[in-house]
This record gives C-alpha cells, structure tokens and sequence, in this order.
C-alpha cells in the first residue's frame, strides 16, 4: 500500500491534508507509527505526479542453512484490525488517481508520463493476456553469395598475425630475393675507387673511405636483421670497428691479424656482457646478441684492407667494383654470376699489371669477386628494402672480400 494512501490526500503542491477516517490508536499502542515526508514544493512533486507502479511478482527464498538444522517458525507479521464496515481502504480503487483537496485544482492537467501510464495499462490488463507468450522474430535465411564473391574463413579470437614481406612474396609465388640493383652498385664501386685510391696513398688515406664503409656496415646488418632503430648496437659495431683501426695503426701491418681477432673478441665479450644486463625476454636478447655480435664482426673484419699492402687492396677494391656493376646487368641470373666472376678477374689481371702483383692479380680478384657476390646475396635475401640496398646493398660485397684481399695478399706477396 502506498504512502499516498495511508497519509491521506495528496495535494501537488505539498499541503498534506490530513484522513478524517485514519483511526488515531489501535488497542495496545499509544499512536500510529509515524512516516518523515517532504512538506514543501519539489521538482519531483511538481514535474513529474508520483504513481507507484504495480510490484512485480516475487518469490521470497529463505535463506539457506545447510547443515544447522531446521529453522524455527517466524512469527505471523501483525496486521491492523478494525471494526467490521470501518476499514477506509475497502471502498477504494486500486491504484487511484490521487486528488487535490483544493477546489480550485479539481481541473488542474497534470503532465503526462508515458512509463506510469504503460504500467496502469499493464496492470489492468486480463492475466491471460499477461501470461501469452511473445512473439519472437525470426529473421529471413540470408542468400547464398555469388560465386565471384572471394571466400572468407572463418571468424578468429586472436585475429590475424602480421607476416612478413618474404612470407608475403613466396605466397604470392613470388622470390624473396631482390638485387640492390644498379644505383647501389654504383655506390660500392665508387667506395671501391676509392679504397683503391687511398692504399696507393698510404694507409691514413686509405682511412676515411674506410670508416665510411665500416659505418654502413653496421648500420646494413641491424637493418638487414629487421631492428630499427638499434642505435646503442651500430654504435657498438662501429666502436669495434673504430677500435681494431687504431689498434692496427699503432701495432703495424705485420700484426694485422692480432689485432683483427682481438678487437673481434674484446667486443665479443663486450657484447655478451651488455645483452646480461637488459630487461628484454629471452628471444628479444638472443636476436640482439648475434645481430651485434655479427654488425660487429663485418665491421671489424673490414679493416683488412688496412691490414693488407697497399698492391693486394687495390686489386681487389678495384676487383669488387667490376664484379658489383657486372652482376647489376639485366642478364639472366647464371650469365650474370659468370660475368661478374670474369669482370673480377680481368680487374685483377689489369690492376696486378700496374702494380707489380703480375699475374697474381687474377687469382685475387677472383677470390675478391666471389666474396663479392656472397654479400650481394646475403644483401637481396629475405625481400630487403631499398634502405638495406642501399647499406648493406653497397657495404657488404667490399666488407665481405676483405679477409680475401689480405690473406690472398700475403700468399700472393
């Protein structure tokens, strides 16, 4: 029973006007028990008229004590009782309409409010009607997709992995190995002049277009292994490589390989040493560890052309230029090894002539040429982009050939 009703009148604008009819004692109580109301002008009193919606049907469950045994009986809720004829609810309409006590408001127009108007209308409707199921919608069977249509799988949780663009090209049928191409060879050879320009100087002119090669390296290989930017590794690398330079500067050409293999494990154990001490998971610090351990090791190995005499570097800078502009020709891809193998040789042929390696040259710029071609192809493997053409691309068909160029150099010499 609302409070509405057990009050009295309901006046909308917050006059409480008392029930002639409410009884004021009940036998063993000394007053009703008293219900706190607002007594003023509210927003909700004025905008929106109170009417209680109908209380859905509720089960009550007691709650369960499973193993205390049962409960005891609850004591019946007492009801008021009045006299016979006497009860002011029994000639009331359920849920009526509460009227204003003053004259003047009989035809005031309350606003209308949808919601309580939907829950009288639900409230009086038969329970029959009440209890009739709803009519549930069935949707259409879709058409079946034309057969241009392009078939999806199905749904994943995971969603799809990105793959990468070698494993894009072999679904395509397409090879992942792409050539740098004729502009980076063009660069390699330019290097290659000038290595060739700087060992026929002296070894601190030789210096610059070194460290220019050393410093592509480094940063080709991180590039070429997919990690970028890795900015403290080609640092390391070309520390290492700066380190073995000035290590051989100092020792001299006859201790070239001492210096060579310990710069290399110096850094090595450097290396190591770092990749301990990062936070990264297991696969992460495995894959920087030899991706800088080998940036550092080509970087390093480079400074053979340091190491080896002036004759033997500039055969074979000069034989590495020939062999990258040959193999950068649109032949097919047999011709084009033996083309560039023969280019090499014929450099080597023509630079020992000038230099006084004779015939010797030939068979150094052969072994510089094949070193050559191994990092053109290490450089195109894996569907490469043009950045690591045109680092690793350039770089490493002169940083491969150079432990070629000293150690045939000096069975040559």
């Amino acid at each position: 029973m609302s409070d509405q009703n057990q009050q009295g009148s309901y006046d909308p604008y917050g006059q409480q006007q008392p029930d002639p009819q409410w009884p004021t004692g009940t036998p063993g109580h000394d007053e009703a028990p008293h219900t706190q109301r607002w007594q003023g002008q509210t927003w909700d009193t004025q905008t929106h008229p109170h009417t209680q919606a109908p209380a859905a049907d509720t089960a009550y469950l007691p709650p369960q004590n499973y193993g205390a045994g049962p409960l005891p009986p609850e004591a019946p809720y007492p009801q008021q009782q009045y006299p016979q004829g006497t009860d002011p609810y029994a000639a009331q309409a359920p849920y009526a309409e509460p009227q204003s006590a003053h004259p003047a408001d009989q035809g005031h127009a309350y606003p209308y409010d949808e919601r309580a108007a939907d829950a009288y209308a639900y409230s009086a409707a038969p329970a029959a009607q009440q209890a009739a199921p709803q009519q549930t919608y069935t949707p259409a069977p879709a058409e079946p997709a034309p057969e241009s249509a392009p078939a999806y799988g199905p749904a994943t949780v995971v969603g799809n992995q990105r793959i990468t663009d070698a494993q894009r090209a072999r679904a395509e049928g397409r090879s992942p190995i792409i050539a740098p191409g004729i502009q980076p060879a063009g660069i390699t050879a330019g290097i290659g002049l000038l290595l060739a320009g700087g060992a026929a100087i002296g070894p601190y002119a030789l210096l610059v277009p070194l460290l220019v090669l050393q410093a592509l390296t480094a940063a080709g290989w991180f590039r070429l292994n997919g990690m970028w930017p890795a900015r403290q590794g080609i640092a390391l690398a070309f520390a290492g490589a700066l380190t073995a330079d000035f290590v051989l500067l100092a020792a001299g050409r006859e201790h070239a390989p001492a210096a060579i293999i310990g710069t290399l494990g110096v850094w090595v154990l450097l290396t190591l040493v770092l990749q301990l001490r990062s936070r990264a998971d297991a696969d992460d610090r495995m894959q920087g560890l030899m991706a800088t351990v080998a940036s550092a090791a080509l970087a390093i190995i480079a400074a053979g052309f340091l190491g080896a005499s002036s004759d033997a570097a500039t055969v074979g800078a000069l034989a590495v230029a020939a062999a990258t502009l040959a193999r950068a020709l649109p032949l097919p891809s047999v011709a084009s090894v033996v083309v560039a193998l023969l280019a090499a040789a014929g450099a080597g042929i023509a630079a020992g002539g000038m230099t006084g390696l004779g015939s010797g040259g030939a068979l150094l710029g052969f072994g510089a040429g094949v070193c050559a071609l191994i990092g053109l192809r290490v450089a195109s493997y894996d569907y490469p982009s043009r950045f690591v053409h045109m680092t690793a691309g350039v770089a490493l068909p002169l940083a491969a050939a150079a432990p070629a160029v000293y150690l045939l150099g000096r069975a040559i010499g």
